[in-house]
């Protein structure tokens, strides 16, 4: 309810939910009867999306590294409500790009969700609190090794493969897409990219640089999103008037506003 009052608020017609699912099987985050706190928040999530079928769609999620994942995927592509798709969360999750265990696991996960149609947003970032490397080359990894697993869905690129905020390391890995689709590589054919929070704290060059990135990436390809607003994010409305502040043209934001993902049409 109170997330339908804020969409209102800010004149959004619909939105996409993500399942918090993930966020129990965080290496280090010990709790009894994790697979089962997994599939009752995937499962919350889809019963109060249930309640505004016109407005909201549901994504469950989980650790891809866990060994219920594929389980819980199944059990998701069979749900009503969460057979819309999947969130992943590499940070929370701790996967490793330069672990081949985890690359062949997050490549099995991306097959399996292929095979099921079902569309993925993937929060690409790396773990920070773990300290491991991220930026061109581990995004290069996933376009080569992780993503061909996956060609005939949507696959949605969070934060324009950054954490939110856009820096330095968020741009280096951002620019195997932007060179990807600048030679029209036919897997970057499915790709679809968001702004989640990306003006959080950037300087005017920041900003400036996002919007060239944006446009390098095609505005058409372009969605934008809120985050949940909590621990500081700003809602839906305050949140689109900070994104607002990007160097982009009338008919720019427009496009932006207007863009509809797949798992929405």
């Amino acid at each position: 309810d109170s997330l339908i009052a804020m969409l209102d608020s800010a004149g959004i017609q619909r939105a996409l939910v993500l399942a918090l699912g993930y966020s129990w099987g965080r290496p280090g985050r010990n709790v009894e009867n994790e697979y089962e706190k997994v599939k009752a928040e995937n499962d919350w999530v889809a019963a109060e999306v249930a309640r505004y079928p016109d407005r909201l769609r549901a994504f469950c999620s989980f650790n891809p590294l866990r060994d219920y994942a594929l389980t819980e995927l199944a059990r998701c592509a069979a749900h009503p409500q969460l057979r819309n798709g999947l969130k992943l969360h590499i940070g929370n999750a701790r996967v490793d790009y330069h672990d081949a265990r985890h690359l062949a696991q997050l490549r099995e996960v991306f097959r399996d969700v292929n095979a099921r149609r079902m569309p993925i947003v993937i929060h690409m970032r790396a773990s920070i609190s773990a300290g491991f490397r991220y930026g061109r080359e581990e995004a290069r990894i996933f376009f080569d090794s992780i993503l061909p697993a996956a060609p005939d869905i949507p696959v949605q690129i969070a934060h324009l493969a950054g954490a939110g905020g856009f820096d330095a390391t968020a741009d280096s890995a951002l620019s195997v897409f932007v060179e990807a689709i600048a030679r029209k590589d036919p897997r970057a054919s499915n790709l679809w990219f968001d702004v989640t929070t990306v003006d959080r704290g950037v300087s005017p060059a920041g900003a400036q640089l996002i919007a060239t990135r944006i446009r390098q990436l095609g505005i058409d390809r372009v969605l934008w999103g809120s985050d949940a607003a909590t621990g500081g994010n700003l809602p839906p409305a305050k949140a689109w008037a900070e994104f607002r502040k990007i160097p982009l043209t009338a008919a720019e934001f427009q496009t932006i506003a207007t863009n509809v993902a797949p798992y929405l049409q």
